[in-house]
């Protein structure tokens, strides 16, 4: 089916919680060395939220700056959704949550559970509700806050993990915009769905004194599996949008990836014979946030001028699931 209109991103917006936890910091925790996480993920230093602070209060102040950008008011939204795998409560959703903080009602909103492609998985939602004629101005969050389910005596994962929230408006664009939404692709294996996975806290495994006392309500993620599964989703999420448009490597400006590690980016860099050059990395400043590590790289980006208009970006995530996910647009 033919779109009846495309859609494009009108704005971005991010935000980080004034905390910040370096590798050092790290090293009076857990058994680790500022040396072993920079050589192995790339890391340095990532953001954590406040005690009070929750994912809706990172997303509203994402959110915010998103529609500054768009110069939208948050009456002008018709649709909020709202990638996280950290959300406020199981229910109501993050997204509902948001949609109040924003004065704004009447209007549907819902959250994405596709781990780190959330935000990815967001916008291929919200890319076909524009492209239908259903609405004109769609705000897509990614959110997390993963120090709160972190666990702090597994070296090989606390060292990865940060808070922070991206946002971006989706919309109708007009007859004289060239910033366009050009595909976009999403996947699932859900047979790898045990090597990164929050074993308790759902129906599977409901709380108890025995979970908490496990650790069983942090993340747990077997890494080694995980890398050249991250690669090869990612890769083939790309060729596909690519291939489909008929473009190549050459074709696209810069390339964002989960940020997720180091060696993963470089990878999967490689593997596309890319030049590293367009390779759009923040990751030593804000660690792995999952959902949000694509948008917040992609305003970070925007804002201070690396990107600009008439850029060609493509985007690509992997996560839990096992998910994977590409993002195609001129800016």
């Amino acid at each position: 089916m033919l779109a009846k209109y495309n859609a494009k991103i009108a704005g971005t917006g991010m935000y980080v919680p004034d905390k910040i936890l370096n590798n050092f910091d790290l090293e009076k925790i857990v058994e680790t060395s500022d040396e072993w996480i920079r050589t192995r993920t790339g890391m340095i230093e990532r953001r954590v939220a406040s005690t009070e602070q929750a994912s809706s209060d990172l997303a509203y102040e994402a959110s915010l700056n998103a529609l500054k950008s768009a110069h939208l008011r948050a009456k002008d939204i018709d649709l909020i959704i709202v990638g996280t795998i950290s959300p406020d409560h199981p229910f109501p959703s993050t997204a509902c949550v948001l949609q109040h903080k924003l004065g704004v009602k009447h209007i549907p909103a819902f959250d994405v559970s596709a781990g780190c492609p959330g935000w990815i998985f967001a916008s291929s939602i919200a890319k076909q509700f524009i492209e239908n004629g259903t609405y004109n101005n769609i705000l897509v969050v990614g959110v997390e806050i993963l120090t709160k389910i972190t666990n702090y005596s597994d070296r090989n994962t606390c060292v990865l993990f940060g808070d922070g929230s991206g946002a971006a408006v989706f919309s109708r664009t007009e007859s004289t915009d060239i910033a366009l939404i050009i595909d976009s692709e999403i996947a699932a294996d859900g047979s790898y769905g045990d090597i990164l996975i929050q074993k308790a806290g759902g129906s599977r495994n409901p709380a108890t004194e025995e979970t908490v006392r496990e650790n069983l309500h942090t993340v747990y993620m077997e890494g080694n599996k995980i890398f050249k599964l991250a690669v090869r989703s990612m890769y083939h999420a790309c060729d596909i949008v690519l291939k489909r448009n008929h473009l190549d490597v050459k074709s696209i400006d810069w390339l964002i990836t989960h940020q997720a590690n180091m060696r993963i980016i470089e990878a999967l860099g490689r593997k596309m014979k890319i030049d590293k050059k367009k390779v759009i990395v923040n990751i030593e400043k804000y660690g792995n946030t999952s959902s949000a590590t694509i948008p917040m790289a992609l305003d970070e980006s925007i804002k201070s001028g690396k990107i600009r208009s008439g850029d060609i970006v493509l985007m690509a995530s992997f996560g839990a699931g096992l998910t994977s996910g590409s993002l195609l647009v001129r800016i």
